[in-house]
C-alpha cells in the first residue's frame, strides 16, 4: 500500500526512527529501520515499542493494583520466604523491590545497596532501585549519587525515568536550580504527562505559581481526551497534582 507514492512500511519506519531520536535508543537503530524497514519496524515494535507504551505499562499497573488489593503483602513474604529459603542475590533483589513497593524505604536501600556490593555492583537497574529507595527514606544526596553514577555510566538506560528522578532528588537535597534545569530538560527531551505533572507539582511547591499554571493548563487538555480508565490508573498522581494546584489557589 501507499501514501503519496511511499510505502507504508516505509511511514512505519520512520515513525519508529522518530521514536528513536526522541526516546534516545541506540541510534544504530535508525540504519536497520531504514535498510530493512518492513521486518525492522516489526522487531522494533516487540522489542522496544510496546515494551515501554502506555498501553503495556498500562496493563501492567492494572494488573499489580488488582494484586495489592486482593491480598497486599502477598509479593513482600514470597519474596522473604524466597531469600530466606534460597539467599542468592536475584532473590535479593526481588526482596528489595519489594520491601520498596510495599513502603519499607529504609529496608529497601540497606537491601539495594547490599546488591551493589556483590556481583552485580555494575548493574543499572539495581541502582535505579538504590536511588529510589534512598530517595524515599529521606537520603536525597545518596539519590543523586547513584542517579549521575547511571547517567555517566550508560545515558540510554531509562533515560526518562532517571532525569525525573533526579530532578526530585536535587529538589529533595534542596538543590532548586539544579532541580528546575533536569526539569526543564526532561520536558523538552521526553514531555510525557507524568513529567509535565510533576514539575507542575515541584512549581506550585516553590511558588512558581506562572510555570505551575502553565503546565496544569495543558494537563487538564490532555485529561480532557482521556478515558476513564486512564485517569483512573493516573489517579493517585492526579490527587496529588490538584492538591499542589490548590495550595497556590488559595
Amino acid at each position: 500500500m501507499y501514501i503519496f507514492g511511499i510505502g507504508l512500511h516505509v511511514l512505519v519506519a520512520i515513525f519508529f526512527a522518530v521514536h528513536v531520536i526522541r526516546t534516545g535508543q541506540p541510534m544504530y537503530w535508525l540504519m536497520i529501520l531504514f535498510l530493512f524497514p518492513g521486518i525492522a519496524s516489526v522487531v522494533y515494535f516487540v522489542a522496544v515499542y510496546l515494551p515501554n507504551s502506555k498501553l503495556q505499562h498500562g496493563a501492567r499497573k492494572a494488573v499489580s493494583a488488582a494484586a495489592k488489593t486482593l491480598d497486599p503483602g502477598r509479593e513482600l513474604r514470597e519474596a522473604r520466604d524466597a531469600y530466606d529459603f534460597t539467599p542468592t542475590a536475584q532473590n535479593q533483589m526481588r526482596l528489595a523491590s519489594a520491601l520498596l513497593e510495599a513502603g519499607n524505604a529504609e529496608e529497601a536501600a540497606a537491601t539495594y545497596e547490599a546488591c551493589l556490593n556483590g556481583p552485580f555492583s555494575g548493574d543499572l537497574e539495581i541502582r535505579l532501585g538504590a536511588a529510589r529507595a534512598t530517595l524515599a527514606s529521606g537520603r536525597a544526596a545518596a539519590a543523586v549519587t547513584h542517579l549521575q553514577t547511571i547517567r555517566s555510566s550508560d545515558d540510554k538506560f531509562r533515560p526518562e525515568q532517571v532525569s525525573l528522578l533526579l530532578a526530585q532528588a536535587l529538589a529533595a537535597a534542596g538543590r532548586q536550580d539544579d532541580a528546575r534545569a533536569e526539569f526543564e530538560f526532561a520536558l523538552s527531551r521526553y514531555n510525557s504527562f507524568t513529567v509535565q505533572a510533576e514539575f507542575a507539582i515541584w512549581a506550585a511547591g516553590v511558588g512558581d505559581a506562572e510555570r505551575a499554571n502553565q503546565l496544569y493548563g495543558e494537563l487538564q487538555r490532555t485529561m480532557e481526551r482521556w478515558a476513564r480508565h486512564t485517569r483512573d490508573l493516573n489517579r493517585e498522581l492526579i490527587r496529588r497534582l490538584d492538591g499542589a494546584m490548590g495550595s497556590i489557589k488559595r
